[in-house]
């Protein structure tokens, strides 16, 4: 799977909680702050554990961090 079906609110959820910084986020989910940056921009698509660890640092669903666009080629 190509991430570029995969989606997020990465950015949006980071200014919510405080205006946190990308390393920051890396900081608290254990990678590095270029993971969160590939992430964020849709170039990485995360392993199943960190999208986990990145949805509870915000305290969400991983659908609310995460949407999978299924109807693409």
């Amino acid at each position: 799977m190509g991430s570029d079906r995969l989606s997020n609110n990465i950015r949006r959820l980071r200014f919510e909680h405080g205006q946190m910084t990308q390393q920051e986020l890396a900081d608290k989910v254990g990678v590095t702050r270029q993971t969160i940056i590939a992430t964020e921009s849709g170039r990485y698509a995360p392993s199943l554990p960190l999208a986990f660890k990145i949805a509870q640092t915000f305290g969400v669903s991983i659908e609310q961090v995460f949407q999978y666009d299924d109807e693409k080629p």
